[in-house]
């Protein structure tokens, strides 16, 4: 494994906090090491990670000012959760997601053990966000709820957030949104949105919880933390799945959050990763019906992934790209704006009339100019249909472990994702 002094130069990161749970905006840029700038023909040619060439295609271009991504190129993404102190060798990648419980009990020792796994493995930009079992990196559960974890020897949550926070590799995630530009000279050298945040339905007394009904269809009796995922995001990163996506226990109920499918369907991202539920281990990827005017937050079709490294010593890969499974249809499209756009008799002057203007129809598909749709979903949005959810849980015996811990593997996805230019 490649210490993180040898590690190659690292993303650049700008984070900008959203959480409607601090009391005060955070907006911090997380500048990793500086690397000379090299041209981008020669970051193609030494792009050698994976036996391919790397593939360059024309993404479509929206309406109304979309931004531009002329080309795409494939990004290997590991994707972990619930490791629960486990430490292993990691398959090679680009970028390293942990989808939350790094920990058992989210103690010191238990956090510098994997915090320093993580620092080690060889990756350009490695994003973590906390789940359920990480109690001490919610400050507020553990003033009050510390006690009966740590009766013997109390932690300290300021320490313990300082480990991840104060990483020189690691960006950690609390309901917040980054953007990350890979800079390497030997990486693709391409950027994404991603959104990570570590709360999940309630369900006995652990962190990051929150009050959610098991099931809903009125949108009052859900939670609007879901609604702060920004439209743009390319990658969504969630402890909890989204309701009736990899959610299922053993006793076949489904445990995720019917909030969250609904946010997962306004925004489509192209990849959603998750953990939490560990049987609910895998991948799948969902068409949206962006058509359907009567049913709200509606599916077209789930296509389950089988594993190839099922039974073998192959990777568990999820491919995206088209090499060896359909492309994902899904171009990241998203107009810079929606001021100046007219739907029905309206002209809108701001997003924020935007918003408010299709309120009444959040979540319906159909034209995306008239006010009957969700316009702030759909308008000039139209290519993102399809979403792979992957649940990359690790931990596979449940506690007491009779017969000893045993594990999954790592999912890997391949990605094609937008180069970036000056």
């Amino acid at each position: 494994m490649t210490s993180s002094i040898q590690r190659p130069p690292r993303s650049v990161l700008i984070l900008t906090s959203i959480a409607p749970f601090r009391t005060s905006t955070l907006i911090r840029s997380l500048c990793f090491s500086d690397i000379l700038s090299c041209g981008f023909s020669l970051a193609s040619r030494l792009y050698s990670l994976h036996d391919e060439e790397p593939l360059t295609t024309s993404c479509t271009k929206t309406k109304v000012a979309a931004m531009a991504n002329p080309t795409t190129r494939r990004t290997r993404i590991v994707c972990i959760s619930d490791t629960h102190n486990a430490t292993f060798k990691l398959p090679k990648g680009d970028v390293l997601i942990h989808a939350g419980d790094l920990t058992n009990q989210g103690s010191y020792s238990e956090l510098s053990k994997t915090v320093k796994w993580l620092e080690e493995a060889d990756f350009e930009a490695k994003i973590v966000i906390a789940g359920n079992h990480d109690i001490t990196l919610d400050g507020k559960f553990y003033s009050e709820y510390g006690l009966y974890f740590h009766s013997q020897k109390p932690q300290s949550p300021t320490a313990c957030q300082a480990l991840l926070e104060k990483s020189p590799s690691i960006s950690y995630l609390c309901h917040e949104t980054a953007r990350v530009r890979l800079k390497s000279p030997d990486g693709p050298h391409t950027e994404f949105t991603i959104f990570g945040s570590p709360y999940s339905p309630r369900h006995g007394m652990w962190a990051f919880y929150y009050d959610t009904p098991q099931s809903s269809s009125v949108m009052t009796d859900l939670p609007d933390l879901w609604k702060d995922i920004p439209l743009d995001a390319d990658v969504v990163v969630t402890h909890t799945p989204p309701w009736t996506h990899r959610d299922e226990t053993d006793e076949r109920r489904a445990r995720g959050c019917e909030a969250l499918r609904q946010a997962l369907w306004r925004v489509r991202p192209r990849l959603a990763v998750c953990g939490h539920i560990h049987v609910g281990r895998g991948a799948e990827r969902v068409e949206w019906d962006l058509e359907s005017r009567n049913v709200a937050f509606a599916e077209k079709a789930v296509t389950p992934w089988s594993d190839p490294g099922e039974g073998n010593n192959k990777l568990s890969l999820v491919d995206l790209t088209g090499r060896k499974e359909p492309t994902l249809i899904n171009d990241g499209s998203h107009p810079d704006s929606l001021t100046g756009v007219k739907v029905g008799n309206v002209t809108f002057s701001s997003d924020i009339e935007a918003s408010s203007g299709a309120s009444t129809s959040i979540g319906k598909g159909g034209d995306p100019s008239s006010q009957r749709s969700d316009v702030e979903a759909l308008f000039g949005r139209l290519g993102r249909r399809e979403t792979c959810i992957v649940n990359a849980a690790i931990m596979k015996s449940r506690y007491p472990h009779i017969g000893g811990k045993q594990f999954y593997r790592p999912i890997v996805v391949d990605l094609d994702l937008p180069v970036w230019s000056e």
